[in-house]
C-alpha cells in the first residue's frame, strides 16, 4: 500500500482558465512617498545571459540568466479620481495618438478639472506605442497606473505630465525590486498527465495510461465529480505574477545588446529597456507589466555580484 500519495496540482491557482486580456491586471499598488507612476509595461524581447565576478567567492567568474524587455515610452490619455475606490471623474488628453482609436472608442468631450469636487486618489490611463518597435505591432495597450505621494502630489503630477511622455527612467532605477505581472505561454488543451503531472496507469490498464484512475474520488456513494480531481482543460495563458525580480540595469544605449540580424522572434531593439535578472513570464512581444515591488526583502538580492557585460 502506497502510505504517501500527495495531490497532483496547486490549489492556489483555480480555475485554471485562459486569461481575459493579454495585458495582466495589478489588483493592488505598493505605498510609495515618491510623486511617479508605481509601474510601468514593456515588451519582453526575449532572453540572454550576463557574465560578472562574485566578489564574495574572490572574484570567481559567474553568468546570470537574463531578460530584456523593451520599454518605449508611454503616454498618458486621461486622468481618472476615485473617492472611496469609487470612479467619480475622468479629464482626457485631446492630444492622443490616432492609433489609440484601435484599442478604444476615444472620448470627444472631457471633463474639467473644476468639475470634480470630491476624490482621495489620482490615477493616470496610459498607453504604449508599440509602433515605435520593430515587432510589427500597431495597436497600443491600454492600462491604469497608479501614482505615488500625496492625493495632492498626485494631481499636480498628472496635471503636468498629461500631455507628455513617460520614460521608463523616469520610474525604475538600477538595482531595484519589481513585481512582474504577465499572462504566461498558451498551450492549449491539454490533459491530466502534463497539465498536472498524475503519474501514468499500467500499461495493461483497459481504459487508458493517460487518465486519471478513480476520477469521483475515494469517497462512498460519491454521486458527483469533485472539483479537486485532476481533469483535462486550458493549460498555459493564465496571468502570474513573479515578486521581487531585480532591475539590473535600465538603458537607453542599445548598442549593448545589438546582436546581428535582431533578436530571434522579436526584432531589433530601439527604445530603452531594462534587464531582468532571471526569466519572466510570457512569449516574446507579449507586454510586461512591471510595478513598484509590494514587498521587497529589506537587503537587494545581488549576493555580492559584479555584473559586468551582457552576452545576448
Amino acid at each position: 500500500m502506497k502510505l504517501k500519495n500527495p495531490r497532483h496540482g496547486s490549489m492556489q491557482f483555480w480555475p485554471r482558465k485562459r486569461a481575459k486580456k493579454s495585458v495582466a491586471r495589478v489588483r493592488s499598488w505598493a505605498a510609495h512617498k515618491d510623486v511617479k507612476p508605481l509601474g510601468f509595461v514593456g515588451y519582453k524581447v526575449g532572453m540572454a545571459h550576463m557574465t560578472g565576478v562574485d566578489t564574495k567567492r574572490k572574484n570567481a567568474p559567474v553568468s546570470w540568466p537574463v531578460t530584456i524587455i523593451e520599454c518605449p515610452a508611454l503616454k498618458i490619455y486621461s486622468i481618472r479620481f476615485y473617492n472611496n475606490k469609487q470612479p467619480v471623474g475622468e479629464v482626457l488628453n485631446t492630444k492622443a495618438d490616432a492609433e489609440l482609436a484601435r484599442r478604444l472608442r476615444v472620448a470627444k468631450k472631457s471633463k474639467n478639472f473644476e468639475d470634480i469636487a470630491e476624490f482621495d486618489s489620482v490615477r493616470i490611463l496610459a498607453y504604449t506605442q508599440p509602433k515605435l518597435t520593430t515587432s510589427g505591432k500597431k495597436t497600443p495597450d491600454v492600462f491604469e497606473l497608479a501614482i505615488g505621494g500625496s492625493c495632492d502630489d498626485q494631481l499636480a503630477w498628472a496635471k503636468e505630465n498629461l500631455e507628455k511622455e513617460i520614460s521608463v527612467a523616469d520610474v525604475f532605477g538600477d538595482m531595484t525590486q519589481v513585481d512582474a505581472h504577465a499572462v504566461t505561454k498558451g498551450k492549449g488543451y491539454q490533459g491530466v498527465i502534463k497539465r498536472f503531472g498524475v503519474s501514468l496507469k499500467q500499461k495493461k490498464s483497459e481504459k487508458g495510461q493517460r487518465s486519471v484512475g478513480a476520477r469521483s474520488g475515494g469517497w462512498k456513494a460519491q454521486a458527483h465529480m469533485m472539483y479537486r480531481v485532476a481533469q483535462p482543460g486550458q493549460m498555459g495563458y493564465h496571468l502570474r505574477t513573479e515578486f521581487n525580480k531585480l532591475i539590473v540595469k535600465v538603458s537607453d544605449d542599445v548598442s549593448e545588446i545589438a546582436r546581428a540580424g535582431g533578436f530571434s522572434g522579436y526584432g531589433v531593439v530601439k527604445n530603452s529597456y531594462l534587464i531582468i535578472r532571471g526569466s519572466v513570464g510570457g512569449a516574446r512581444k507579449r507586454a510586461i507589466t512591471l510595478t513598484v515591488a509590494s514587498r521587497p526583502t529589506k537587503r537587494v538580492a545581488n549576493h555580492g555580484m559584479d555584473m559586468q557585460k551582457v552576452i545576448v
